[in-house]
């Protein structure tokens, strides 16, 4: 099947697939490095657990915002985009700091 001839329907499921399972593996990967951070205490893994937790919560906000609490979908996918900036400038300060 050809995505580009797909109909809202497939498109909203598939696009609602994708984003539960960035959820679940956004979810793991955040677990796992505050597993970590717990485990020894270095600041810079608690910094990448915070960096991953907002890229996690960027990537699926504008979609349930837009689902759920019918906010406008540009707003939805500003907040989302400035979400992902965030949890990246603090991955990237994660990986700065010692």
């Amino acid at each position: 099947m050809n995505p580009l001839l797909a109909g809202p329907m497939e498109m909203t499921l598939a696009l609602a697939v994708v984003k539960t399972l960035v959820l679940v593996v956004g979810g793991v990967i955040t677990y796992f490095s505050f597993k970590a951070y717990r485990r020894t205490r270095q600041r810079a893994l608690g910094y990448l657990t915070i960096g991953f937790g907002l890229v996690t919560l960027g990537f699926v906000l504008a979609g349930m915002l837009y689902e759920l609490l019918e906010v406008h979908l540009v707003t939805g996918i500003l907040l989302e985009s400035l979400l992902v900036l965030a949890g990246f400038l603090v991955i990237a300060y994660s990986l700065y700091v010692q």
